[in-house]
């Protein structure tokens, strides 16, 4: 295809859940929007997705908040553990959606990619169509241009959402070291639920921990991360958690067992522990892993993707001064994902303590910290779940974002 430029059109590159909100988002706010997908289809590589406050407050802008909050399965109690059961800390569903103003809400990914993709008008998303950025533009004059199989398309703005390795972040930023190893791996799966109730948890092992946490259809969603060298893989990685979290207390053996066959993902974590001077050249933004990798310790990626997308839309209006609206956008999320980027990477240090003595200094450091005020892992999110987005609604009838706090951009 041939590009000439349509007025005010806009092209995606990736179909995550970063992809798909700012394609929501920006046709909400008036844009024509195209987004360009290398699969074959939506189905998300990956499994369960936690969406904390923040980023259902910028879902709220979209009109898909209380949707998703709809979905909230955790209640009651939970807290983190040792391999052998003991609690280090307690924290109840009721006091956390007290103190970040919402719950937080597990779901499959595939379901709330469903749901964005929902709100695109037909044919606005092409799979199996590998995109590469072309030309970044410039803000003041010439379009951006994005090449596919089938010829360049040239778009008003491009947004790079094309992941971890991502080629658009390349293109703009040839000489940035990219992503670095983190220096673990990491396992999930969604499994049914086991017969005997549990406690929602997360429980650190030297150099390791395990999640189990309900969705809201009666499945599990189980994560595990672990030391271990770049690149490892397992003939059977069922069989290789088995080995590694097999003897944790319950119910982590019978969930692994409850797996099937070839169902456990397995990735090494990278991370952008070197920040981007910006988040955008010419006409061209990135969001999420495209922007900002980060290790999964605090369980914010997807939910900063989101974030991304919406203050993306909030300072991009079509026939706006688009250079000063991307500046705006960089100089929004650069500091906060940089900041969420180290605390993920501080925490995640914490999790590698392998030595008898540093890891028996960790549980009792947070045993004391639940014991003295609110949960260890509640005070890990103050300055994150409690983020607000501009108050703009793109949405008809959409709610939530007008509830007399500031906003922050």
């Amino acid at each position: 295809m041939s590009g000439s430029s349509a007025a005010a059109r806009a092209v995606v590159v990736g179909s995550g859940i970063g992809g798909l909100t700012a394609a929501v988002a920006l046709h909400q706010r008036g844009w024509e929007v195209t987004v360009l997908e290398r699969a074959l289809s939506l189905a998300p590589v990956g499994a369960g997705i936690a969406l904390a406050p923040n980023s259902q407050r910028a879902l709220d802008v979209i009109g898909l908040g209380e949707e998703i909050r709809s979905l909230a399965a955790w209640q009651g109690a939970g807290g983190m553990r040792t391999p052998a059961g003991r609690w280090l800390s307690r924290t109840d569903a009721t006091a956390a959606a007290e103190r970040f103003g919402g719950p937080l809400v597990l779901l499959h990914r595939a379901t709330l990619v469903e749901r964005l993709a929902a709100r695109l008008p037909g044919g606005a998303v092409r799979t199996g169509c590998p995109a590469g950025l072309a030309d970044p533009g410039t803000a003041g004059g010439a379009p951006a241009r994005v090449t596919t199989p089938d010829g360049d398309i040239e778009a008003e703005l491009v947004v790079g959402a094309d992941g971890i390795h991502s080629g658009t972040r390349r293109a703009l930023f040839p000489t940035h070291p990219g992503p670095r190893y983190s220096g673990f791996t990491t396992w999930r799966v969604v499994v049914p639920a086991p017969e005997a109730p549990f406690a929602p948890h997360e429980t650190w092992g030297p150099g390791s921990l395990w999640g189990t946490q309900p969705l809201a259809d009666g499945r599990v969603y189980a994560y595990a991360a672990a030391v271990a060298p770049e690149g490892g893989r397992a003939a059977d990685e069922q069989a290789e958690l088995l080995g590694r979290f097999g003897h944790w207390h319950d119910p982590v053996p019978a969930v692994i067992a409850a797996a099937s066959p070839g169902t456990v993902l397995r990735n090494d974590v990278h991370h952008m522990i070197d920040p981007l001077p910006a988040h955008h050249r010419g006409r061209t933004a990135l969001v999420g892993d495209a922007a900002h990798a980060m290790a999964p310790t605090l369980g914010q990626g997807g939910n900063q993707a989101i974030e991304d997308a919406v203050v993306l839309a909030h300072h991009a209006p079509p026939g706006g001064d688009l250079g000063a609206g991307l500046a705006a956008h960089s100089a929004a999320r650069l500091p906060r994902t940089t900041a969420v980027v180290r605390q993920s990477a501080r925490v995640a240090r914490l999790m590698a303590l392998r030595s008898a003595p540093a890891v028996a200094a960790r549980d009792t450091l947070m045993a004391t910290v639940s014991r003295l005020g609110p949960g260890l892992v509640l005070r890990t999110f103050d300055g994150i779940a409690d983020w607000h987005p501009p108050r703009r609604t793109y949405a008809a009838g959409a709610h939530g974002v007008h509830d007399g706090r500031p906003a922050q951009h």
